[in-house]
C-alpha cells in the first residue's frame, strides 16, 4: 500500500520510527515533512498528507503530532479526506469499518510507539464495512 506520513516537530521522532515501521512491513512511504524536531507548523504537513490522499497518490495517510488533534482538524479540510485522531486500536479498526476513514492523525507525547504501531496495523487492515455505514460516510462528503 501506498502510504503518505508527515508530522511537525513534536511528532518527528515517532515518524520516523512509524516510518520504518511502515517500510518494513513492506509498505510505500512518502514522507511529506517535517525533517527535524525544529519548531515548524503542522497544517503544512496536513495538508501534504491529505493532499496526496485526496489526489491519490496515496492510499492512505498517517500524521504525527503532539496530541493528533490539529493535524486531524487541519486534514479535514481538504475535500475527499476523513481524517481521524486515534488512540487506540479499537478505534483505529471503527474509523476504518464504520467511517471509511483514509487519514488518521496520532499522538506522539500521549501515545507510546508501540501502541501507535497497533494502531497502524488496525487503520490499514480493517476494511470499511460497507452496508448500512454507505450512506453515513456518503452524507459526510456531501459536507464538502
Amino acid at each position: 500500500m501506498i502510504i503518505s506520513i508527515g508530522s511537525d516537530h513534536a511528532g518527528y521522532e515517532q515518524k520516523e520510527q512509524l516510518k520504518a515501521y511502515l517500510k518494513s512491513a513492506g509498505h510505500s512511504v512518502q514522507d511529506r515533512g517535517c525533517h527535524s524536531e525544529e519548531r515548524c507548523d503542522y497544517p503544512d504537513f496536513a495538508a501534504a498528507v491529505a493532499h496526496d490522499v485526496a489526489e491519490g497518490r496515496a492510499e492512505r495517510g498517517v500524521l504525527v503530532c503532539g496530541t493528533g488533534i490539529g493535524m486531524a482538524m487541519a486534514a479535514d479540510k481538504v475535500a475527499g479526506v476523513r481524517a481521524a485522531n486515534i488512540v487506540t486500536p479499537e478505534f483505529a479498526q471503527l474509523c476504518r469499518e464504520h467511517n471509511n476513514a483514509n487519514v488518521i492523525t496520532v499522538s506522539g507525547r500521549f501515545v507510546d510507539l508501540e501502541t501507535n504501531e497497533r494502531i497502524l496495523d488496525e487503520f490499514l487492515s480493517t476494511p470499511f464495512g460497507e452496508g448500512r455505514h454507505t450512506g453515513r460516510v456518503a452524507k459526510i462528503m456531501s459536507l464538502d
